[in-house]
């Protein structure tokens, strides 16, 4: 857009848009994601902005967006955020996906002047983090697979030894979860078994990077399947800094706005036991804007 400047700042693992109106006492903020994912990122952010308003967008119609070809991500997220843009004019829209923020962000920058926040593999904070240069970055396979993800590993973890583990069902799994059907431990286990990497100097993993916004739906279980203790670097905390810096703090007059607006691009798999887990994070009123995918 014109006279933006794009700032990627790696410690808090969030990109930026710069130069923009300032934003409303009390803004709009839509957090977007191809799943529940961004819920993590939403819960960070709410707590950092408790009077702004809310929309949660889950693009479930193309869930998951790792099956799409880099051309066809970046149509399909233009094509929805021009929808979701004109239905509700946000203040300041989250990217809380990694896929979509190391791909499609510069095109949606391009083409409208709303402002975004996006969300990097936070590999910069788990460098400074680690004790024993032993680092895992667990991501889906097509983070994993992009020069984007390698490149800041070369750049900001050079002195350490980094295992990237591209975990296939991971994402599904939090789904899975939160709609009340949770896989076993021994599945779960068996999924991120990768990450712990023991050397023949005796130096272990001490830190994992959940390097998708639907792993920290997890974490609990994650905590207490790991084999031994490590620290998990999740990236949600350091964007909800980010959305404060751009729109400010809360104001002291303003009061808690309402529950979230949750807003779907499919109906299905919207179940009685999902939509009592929405409810628990605030997303009591659910809609549909039906957008289904065309594949080619």
């Amino acid at each position: 857009m014109s006279g933006d400047v794009m700032r990627i700042d790696l410690m808090a693992g969030a990109t930026i848009s710069a130069a923009w109106p300032a934003p409303s006492p009390q803004p709009l903020i839509l957090v977007f994601d191809s799943g529940l994912g961004g819920l993590t990122v939403l819960e960070q952010v709410r707590r950092a902005r408790p009077d702004a308003r809310y929309v949660y967008v889950a693009d479930n119609a193309a869930f998951p967006y790792g099956g799409l070809s880099e051309p066809a991500l970046v149509a399909r997220v233009l094509a929805v955020m021009e929808r979701l843009l004109a239905l509700h004019t946000p203040d300041l829209v989250v990217i809380a996906c990694n896929t979509a923020s190391t791909v499609v962000l510069p095109s949606l920058r391009q083409r409208f002047v709303t402002p975004f926040v996006g969300v990097v593999p936070p590999i910069k904070p788990a460098a400074a983090a680690t004790r024993s240069k032993v680092v895992t970055l667990l991501a889906t396979p097509g983070t994993i697979a992009r020069s984007y993800t390698r490149d800041l590993v070369a750049t900001y973890a050079g002195d350490c030894d980094v295992t990237l583990v591209g975990a296939p069902n991971l994402a599904g799994f939090a789904e899975a979860e939160m709609a009340g059907q949770p896989v076993d431990d021994a599945t779960l286990s068996a999924e991120i078994a990768p990450c712990f990497v023991m050397r023949d100097d005796g130096r272990r993993t001490d830190v994992i990077c959940l390097s998708c916004t639907h792993y920290p739906l997890l974490l609990p279980r994650f905590e207490a399947l790991a084999p031994w203790p490590v620290t998990w670097i999740d990236p949600a905390p350091a964007i909800a800094r980010r959305v404060v810096q751009l729109l400010g703090p809360s104001a002291e007059e303003m009061e808690a706005a309402p529950d979230v607006l949750g807003t779907f691009t499919a109906g299905a798999g919207l179940s009685a036991a999902l939509e009592r887990s929405l409810a628990v994070r605030g997303l009591r009123s659910l809609t549909v804007e039906a957008m289904p995918l065309v594949r080619q």
